[in-house]
C-alpha cells in the first residue's frame, strides 16, 4: 500500500531541518523545564499598566495558534490618531539560558512546512500560555504609536501592560467585512464597539501605508502557495491572497517595529535591526522595466521603482505578482545586522524605512525575543543582557538560520508539489524565470504556482524572463522538479 502523502513529507521534513542544521524536537531539558511551567506569566510590577479593559483583538491567519499581537486605537483630542500594539511578552516565561531558550536560539525561527509546523517555542507555550489567546488575561509589551492624520508618527513609546484579547479574528473574514462584501464575523460583532475601532485602525493603516509608499515603499505582491493536504493527501495548492486586513495588521508591525527601535536608540542601547539593502541586481531591474517599455535611474531609486510598479499594477493586474516576484529575486534577501545607538542606519530599501527591527512576533522569532529582553534592560535601567559582540554573533546566526528556515520550507513545498505533477511528465508550461546563477536557473510555472530548475535550454535566460517549458522530471523524495526549455 502506498504510503500516505502527509507522511512522507514528514519525514522529508525532519530529515531537511537535520540537514540544515535545524532541530525538529524538542530534547529532555526542554521537557523538564516544560512540566514545571503550569500558568502562563503573572507580573505585579506597579510599571505594568492594567489595558484590559481596551476592545483588543487579533487578526491572523484561520488556522493560527500562536497570537503575537493584539491592536487597538483611539482618536485623540488633537486629531491625531493613536494605536496601541500588544506583543506577547515570552521572555516572561522563558528566561534567556534556560533549556527552551537554548533551542529557541538554536533555530531562531518556527518552520511551517506543508506537514508539520516545527514550532520555535513548544505548542504549550506558543499556542497557549505565551499565545495572547481570546479571553486570556496576558502580560504583554505594549507599543504606543501616535499616527498624525497625514500617515507620519509623531510619537511612540514602549512599556509592559496586561491585556486580554476580545475578539480572534482571521484576516480574509475581515477583509470581506471591511471591502462591505459579507456581514461582520460573528466574534467582530459581539464586541461593543469593535466595528468602529477596527475601521478607524483600517484608516490610520491606509495613511501609514500611503506615505511610506510616497517614500518609496515597494507595494509588491509575490504568490505564497501553501499544500492543502486532504485526507493525508497533497490535493492543491493554495495561494494567499493580500488584502486590507493583512494590510492593516502589516503597516502597525511596521511602525510599531520602527517606535522599537527608535527607543532603544533613545535609551543609547544597540539593536537587532532587520536591513535591506539596496539592490544587488538594480542593473537587472533596470533591464525588467526597460523590456516593458519603462526606464529607471542608473542607481537604485526607491520612489522610482514603486511609481514603476503602481503604474504596471494598474496596466497589467493579472501578471503584477510575476513581475513582483521578478523584482523580489533581482533585490536579494533581508538579514539582522546589529547596529549601535546613534549609527547610520543601513534601513530596510523595500519598507522605505530607516529604522526597522523585529520585535512583534516573539513565540516565532527570536531576533523579537532578544529585543524584548533589549527593551526591558532599558525599561528598568539595568545592564544589557547582550553585549555588543553577542548581539553581533546572534544577528549573523538568525539570518543564517532563517536561510535555513526558508530552505527547508521550501523543500517540502517541492516534495509536495512533486507529488501533484507526477502524473503530468511531458506536459509543457508557462513560467517565470526566479533565479539564474552558476549553480543553475529556476522557473515558477504559473499554474500551479511551482518552482523547478531548468535542466536543459536554460542558456541566455535571466530573471523575469518568460519562458514556455516542459515537465522532465518529478521527484518526490528529494523535492526535484525539472524543466526543458
Amino acid at each position: 500500500m502506498n504510503r500516505k502523502h502527509e507522511q512522507v513529507l514528514d519525514e522529508i521534513a525532519h530529515d531537511a531541518m537535520r540537514d540544515k542544521g535545524l532541530e525538529p524536537d524538542f530534547g529532555p531539558d526542554v521537557q523538564r523545564q516544560l512540566a514545571g511551567i503550569n500558568g502562563p506569566a503573572r507580573d505585579s510590577d506597579p510599571s505594568v499598566k492594567d489595558l484590559r479593559s481596551l476592545a483588543w483583538c487579533s487578526i491572523d491567519n484561520d488556522d493560527s495558534r500562536d497570537l503575537d499581537q493584539l491592536t487597538w486605537a483611539e482618536t485623540l483630542p488633537d486629531g491625531n490618531i493613536r494605536v496601541l500594539v500588544a506583543v506577547a511578552d515570552v521572555d516572561a516565561v522563558v528566561k534567556k539560558g534556560t533549556p527552551i531558550d537554548r533551542h529557541a536560539e538554536t533555530n531562531t525561527t518556527s518552520v511551517y512546512t506543508a506537514a508539520k509546523v516545527f514550532s520555535m517555542l513548544p505548542e504549550k507555550l506558543s499556542f497557549d500560555l505565551t499565545s495572547l489567546n481570546e479571553g486570556e488575561e496576558r502580560v504583554a509589551m505594549i507599543i504606543d504609536i501616535t499616527v498624525a492624520s497625514d500617515g507620519s508618527v509623531v510619537k511612540g513609546d514602549v512599556y509592559r501592560g496586561l491585556v486580554q484579547n476580545k475578539a480572534k479574528l482571521a484576516y480574509d473574514s475581515v477583509a470581506a467585512w471591511l471591502d462591505g462584501k459579507a456581514d461582520a464575523p460573528e466574534a467582530l460583532a459581539r464586541v461593543e464597539g469593535l466595528e468602529d475601532n477596527l475601521r478607524l485602525q483600517d484608516r490610520t493603516a491606509d495613511a501609514l501605508r500611503e506615505l511610506r509608499h510616497e517614500h518609496g515603499a515597494l507595494d509588491l505582491e509575490t504568490i505564497e502557495a501553501r499544500p492543502v493536504i486532504r485526507d493525508g493527501q497533497v490535493v492543491d495548492l493554495a495561494q494567499a491572497q493580500r488584502n486590507n486586513a493583512r494590510m492593516l495588521i502589516e503597516d502597525f508591525m511596521i511602525a510599531a517595529n520602527g517606535v522599537t527601535a527608535r527607543f532603544l536608540g533613545d535609551h543609547k542601547l544597540p539593536s537587532i535591526r532587520r536591513v535591506v539593502r539596496s539592490p544587488e541586481r538594480w542593473d537587472r531591474i533596470e533591464k525588467i522595466a526597460e523590456e516593458l517599455g519603462e526606464r529607471l535611474p542608473p542607481d537604485p531609486d526607491a520612489p522610482a521603482l514603486e511609481e514603476f510598479l503602481r503604474r504596471r499594477k494598474k496596466a497589467d493586474p493579472t501578471r503584477f505578482p510575476d513581475l513582483s516576484l521578478a523584482i523580489v529575486k533581482a533585490m536579494g534577501a533581508g538579514e539582522y545586522v546589529v547596529e549601535a545607538a546613534g549609527a547610520e542606519p543601513v534601513g530596510h530599501f523595500g519598507l522605505a524605512v530607516k529604522d526597522y527591527t523585529h520585535s512583534t512576533a516573539p513565540n516565532r522569532r527570536f531576533p523579537d525575543l532578544i529585543t524584548h529582553r533589549m527593551i526591558k534592560a532599558a525599561l528598568a535601567n539595568a545592564p544589557q543582557p547582550y553585549t555588543f559582540e553577542e548581539l553581533g554573533a546572534l544577528a549573523e546566526h538568525c539570518t543564517k538560520q532563517e536561510d535555513a528556515a526558508n530552505k527547508v520550507e521550501r523543500q517540502v513545498r517541492k516534495s509536495a508539489a512533486a507529488m501533484m505533477l507526477g502524473n503530468r511528465i511531458g506536459e509543457r508550461f508557462d513560467g517565470i524565470v526566479t533565479g539564474a546563477s552558476a549553480k543553475g536557473t529556476w522557473v515558477r510555472i504559473f499554474h500551479p504556482p511551482v518552482e523547478g530548475k531548468v535542466v536543459h535550454g536554460a542558456e541566455g535566460l535571466d530573471i523575469g524572463d518568460r519562458v514556455k517549458v516542459k515537465l522532465v522530471g518529478a521527484d518526490a523524495e528529494r523535492g526535484f522538479i525539472d524543466f526543458v526549455k
